[in-house]
């Protein structure tokens, strides 16, 4: 398992769309309609992790309380969902090239519901 200084530093890295803009996406119809179904209905992007909220509102919740990117103000639960983010991204990105380059592709869209727009690299 990675350790919390490399969880931070990827997920600083591959999460490049500030709260705003994540959760204005994860409103649009696109972000809800993108990623895999977890059998709920919803796609894995917008699924429900820890006390019923969701991946994308969480990643934006990690950004907000956090907009300086201080090491020591990310808590352990924070860790634990950045890990998760930066395992899926590092994943798709990997396994996915259209992912970086076709922005009405599922994959695009997922990325982007965790944080990660490939425009922006």
């Amino acid at each position: 398992m990675k350790d919390r200084d490399t969880v931070i530093d990827e997920f600083n890295n591959l999460v490049n769309m500030t709260s705003t803009e994540l959760r204005d996406w994860l409103e649009e119809e696109q972000s809800q309609s993108s990623g895999w179904e977890v059998g709920s209905g919803e796609t894995v992007g917008h699924e429900s992790v820890l006390k019923g909220d969701h991946s994308g509102r969480m990643i934006a919740q990690i950004l907000e309380h956090n907009p300086t990117e201080n090491p020591s103000e990310y808590s352990d639960q924070d860790i634990d969902h950045m890990r998760r983010v930066v395992s899926y991204c590092k994943r798709h990105l990997a396994q996915e090239e259209r992912a970086k380059h076709n922005t009405s592709s599922k994959s695009y869209r997922s990325l982007k519901n965790w944080g990660h727009d490939s425009l922006k690299e």
